[in-house]
């Protein structure tokens, strides 16, 4: 089979999957379907907002769904007048079985972890998080459970002491899209060989990666500096990590922060923020942090000397 006779039909959504789509699309293969989510109201004037997926199709003249309901009978319909060989998902929604199952060459997702160890919504945030030294992406096979199919191919990356979770997703954006069409051209030739990942298990220990939510953000000063500097690593540079700052007892307002260093030094106290030549530095549970990068309320993001210059702190403390 050539590249032009495969007729791919590709779900996605973000940004992360456009560099797949268009790998595809520039390496010769027939994109005959994008499917993505709905547009969404966004802003003061809740403008209506195009997700980076359906702007590329639009710009490439792609053939373009945006189903309310993935079971809808005329998107179902829709899709099998496509006639295609092949569906890619990649950051997309959980597909029923009534669309997955639908090709003959069946249904491959790109996963942002290396399978498997993270299977949810935040595979890259929760590497970070967890102060994992290595992740890389995945393609594999849908089946019922998510993020439990048969694995096709795997590449690895080193995540680095400075990295925070932007610089990973980007590594990993480029590494997915070289993946997904390295995957399509074996599947192509035949030449795969799916492993099941109840074989990798015991050399993996897997880990839920459930979505963010704000109480993930907010940080407990009681832990010890490390995990709270991985905490802020993992969140940045959205949704960022966040907590009070107290100037009195009745003044707070919310901080989020950025970037951060530990400090090789004995804690000053759970909170407690000791501020001198231009530096913020914070007390936790074992250890302290310095803040070097915060985006106060209403602002723009900045350095901390920046921000101390205008914030005219006293004795002050983070919860």
């Amino acid at each position: 089979m050539n590249k032009s006779d495969l007729k791919i039909v590709f779900f996605g959504t973000p940004e992360f999957a456009v560099a797949s789509l268009e790998s595809l699309v520039n390496n010769g293969y027939n994109v005959v379907g994008v499917v993505t989510m709905p547009d969404k109201p966004a802003g003061r004037g809740h403008k209506l907002l195009h997700s980076p997926v359906k702007q590329y199709a639009e710009k490439h003249g792609l053939h373009l769904m945006q189903p309310e309901k993935l079971k809808n009978p005329e998107f179902i319909a829709e899709l099998q007048s496509l006639d295609a060989d092949l569906f890619i998902v990649i950051a997309f929604r959980m597909l029923p079985e009534v669309v997955w199952n639908m090709p003959p060459m069946g249904t491959f997702n790109l996963h942002a972890s290396l399978l498997p160890r993270y299977r949810g919504a935040a595979p890259i945030n929760r590497a970070v998080m967890n102060g994992d030294t290595e992740t890389g992406v995945s393609t594999f096979m849908l089946k019922h459970e998510i993020d439990t199919g048969d694995i096709l191919q795997q590449v690895k990356v080193d995540i680095k002491p400075e990295d925070n979770v932007g610089d990973v997703h980007d590594k990993l954006m480029t590494l997915g899209a070289e993946l997904t069409l390295d995957t399509v051209d074996h599947l192509v030739k035949g030449d795969l060989k799916p492993i099941p990942q109840e074989k990798l298990i015991g050399d993996i220990e897997p880990c839920p990666a459930p979505k963010i939510f704000t109480e993930d953000c907010m940080i407990d000063w009681n832990k010890d500096a490390v995990t709270i500097h991985n905490q802020v690593r993992g969140l940045s540079p959205y949704p960022a990590a966040r907590a009070e700052l107290h100037r009195s007892e009745s003044e707070k307002e919310m901080l989020k922060i950025l970037k951060t260093a530990v400090k090789d030094m004995p804690s000053i106290g759970v909170g407690k923020v000791k501020i001198e030549n231009g530096t913020m530095t914070v007390g936790t549970g074992h250890g302290c942090i310095e803040l070097l990068e915060v985006h106060p309320a209403g602002k723009k993001r900045m350095d901390v000397a920046s921000f101390l210059r205008g914030a005219h702190l006293g004795e002050c403390f983070l919860s």
